[in-house]
């Protein structure tokens, strides 16, 4: 396979599963805020840092509250990372690899990407958001449904799925850091922790898996062992890496990318989440996300740019 080739099929992968995961990360703190008492205040801004964007927004932006936020993740078309910026790059990518793909998955992108273009700045109060949000999830998994048993699993697939995985590994470890950076003010944190961790999970579509295989509270220890550790569940770090582990055999052997895939995988897999104080949550999930960013290089140095 061409190397651009398997290049843009990776990109859509990363693409489409970073838009279906920004709007999980908007709803991390939406869901809180239908979910908490009006005295409580709710932070937006930490987002912001989450996804790398604190310069951009601070450019763009005079006001760091709700509305400015939620636009900048969503339809801001000056903001590489926002949801409309994310399907119009996965598009982009499509372009060159519709061939290899079924037909309908064009048609699916396309129609998700006018969507938001359409409706999105019409939608993003809390009265239409929630429309919004759920939408840009459900096309997204409605096109990975199509790419999975539609699309012959050869090496494209296999580029493809390895994208997808490795973007769901750094936006779990995202909406993770969500809640370790507390949005909500310290003096109310406290009290409302349980409501903090049950809308993580939420927003991953993780609460009846967890109370199904976890039987256990929802407290901050259990909730991130499960998203980071269960090999299981298709969303948490572990499995995503399982999974890219998995694909590799299939590809030609790269000694640096098994390197940076089982050096993550072990600290994932090794931390003694127990012992970790909430600062100390935030350091380590920085600490994976930098490991993700290695495994990406060195993925497209053997794949992509020879």
């Amino acid at each position: 396979m061409l190397s651009r080739l398997a290049d843009n099929l990776y990109w859509f992968g990363r693409y489409l599963q970073r838009a279906e995961n920004t709007a999980r990360l908007i709803n991390v703190n939406t869901i809180l805020s239908m979910d908490l008492p009006r005295r409580v205040e709710l932070g937006w801004e930490p987002l912001v840092d989450l996804v790398g964007a604190r310069a951009l927004f601070a450019q763009l932006y005079d006001a760091n509250g709700e509305d400015s936020v939620v636009r900048f993740l969503s339809v801001d078309e000056r903001n590489p990372g926002s949801i409309l910026c994310s399907l119009h790059r996965a598009r982009e990518s499509l372009r060159t690899t519709r061939d290899y793909m079924p037909g309908e998955v064009w048609e699916r992108v396309n129609d998700l990407y006018f969507y938001v273009q359409d409706k999105g700045e019409r939608s993003l109060g809390r009265a239409r958001r929630h429309v919004l949000l759920e939408s840009v999830q459900d096309g997204a998994l409605g096109i990975h449904g199509l790419l999975a048993f539609n699309m012959n699993h050869d090496v494209g697939f296999h580029f493809l799925g390895m994208g997808a995985n490795l973007e769901q590994a750094d936006m779990t470890t995202r909406i993770l850091d969500a809640r370790s950076t507390r949005v909500i003010r310290a003096e109310d944190a406290g009290s409302f922790e349980a409501v903090e961790w049950m809308s993580v999970l939420r927003s991953l579509t993780a609460d009846q898996t967890y109370r199904r295989h976890v039987r256990s509270r929802v407290a901050a220890a259990p909730v991130t062992r499960f998203l980071l550790q269960n090999r299981e569940f298709p969303r948490s770090v572990a499995c995503c890496l399982l999974r890219i582990r998995a694909t590799l055999p299939r590809l030609p052997s790269h000694a640096e990318v098994e390197q940076e895939l089982e050096r993550t995988l072990l600290m994932v897999q090794d931390v003694d989440l127990d012992g970790l104080v909430e600062s100390s949550l935030k350091e380590f999930m920085d600490e994976i996300q930098k490991g993700l960013d290695r495994l990406n290089e060195a993925l497209c140095v053997a794949f992509f740019r020879g």
